[in-house]
């Protein structure tokens, strides 16, 4: 592999990023077309969540859950259900912030626990805290938190590693904001390419991030260099559908690091920018080897990575 110079077109210059205080630095990475070899497969996961029909009479269960909204944050409050010394609620996330009531501004302590709302919340559907975002779910409270961390209506965050960019917004809003705000990431067009990440040997915590075009649908490539075990430095590589859970199924991804006649290969089906790189990391759920790995294949410092997108 050698290190390209005019094999794509890019929303970036020439893919070095700026440094990234606190969650690590943000390495440059360079990329070129190639062919794909296959090898050994994995496998991706998906979770689903399963809903409470509506009960009671026509038209009841929007006017009780009516009931259950919080005057403070308009979401609703669940079990357990604190109220103040004249009765009125105000959700737990909201309680812990005030120091009296919304309502009434009389006192929140002593904690009085309302019973009677506990029971009747638990024989309702509540509508999902996205609804207005298109999710038609009603749920029992008891599932509506876990719910809601999945959501395919949840708003986005910037995919991109580290803790620096706070942006969030909707699915189509992800790339503008991408080509936007973080122009240093390079994109590349076509479903076979090589990502070279520069400068492996870097200390610290570093991450090298590229953008790929296929299939009408864009992907974000992600290496990080990090100690998930102390002592232990480890790079994780691993490829983010611009999209949603369900689109991601369609496709599958296969990395390779190839050369000195060794061969190193992970596939599997891209996760979600909902699911984020931080949950592939923590579940192993990518392609893993430590740093004398990496120098097996790296040359002069710099490490390519064959990547090739494929759709099921």
């Amino acid at each position: 592999m050698s290190r390209p110079s005019s094999a794509g077109t890019g929303a970036g210059g020439g893919g070095v990023g700026a440094g990234k205080p606190g969650g690590g630095k943000h390495a440059g990475a360079v990329a070129a077309s190639a062919a794909g070899v296959s090898s050994v497969a994995g496998s991706g996961s998906g979770s689903s969540v399963v809903s409470l029909p509506p009960v009671g009479l026509p038209g009841q269960s929007t006017e009780l859950t009516g009931l259950f909204e919080c005057p403070v944050c308009f979401d609703y409050v669940l079990p357990p259900i604190l109220q103040c010394q004249a009765g009125h609620l105000v959700c737990n996330q909201c309680r812990q912030k005030l120091s009296c009531c919304p309502t009434c501004r009389g006192p929140l302590t002593p904690s009085i626990r309302n019973l009677a709302m506990e029971k009747v919340a638990s024989t309702l559907p509540f509508p999902c805290k996205y609804s207005s975002a298109g999710c038609l779910l009603s749920l029992h409270h008891s599932e509506k938190p876990d719910h809601e961390e999945v959501c395919e209506f949840r708003p986005y965050t910037c995919p991109c590693p580290g803790a620096t960019c706070k942006w969030h917004g909707s699915l189509e809003a992800v790339m503008p904001h991408l080509m936007h705000a973080h122009k240093s990431i390079t994109t590349l067009q076509g479903e076979d390419i090589v990502f070279l990440a520069t400068d492996i040997n870097l200390p610290g915590a570093v991450d090298w991030v590229m953008m790929q075009s296929c299939f009408s649908h864009h992907f974000m490539l992600v290496l990080e260099k990090q100690e998930k075990y102390e002592g232990h430095q480890q790079f994780f590589a691993v490829v983010l559908l611009i999209g949603t859970r369900k689109q991601a199924e369609n496709f599958a991804y296969r990395l390779e690091l190839n050369g000195n006649r060794r061969r190193l290969t992970w596939e599997a089906t891209p996760r979600s920018i909902h699911d984020g790189v931080a949950a592939a990391i923590m579940n192993s759920d990518c392609l893993v080897f430590d740093t004398s790995i990496a120098h097996l294949f790296a040359d002069n410092g710099n490490l390519g990575i064959n990547v090739t997108i494929s759709m099921c």
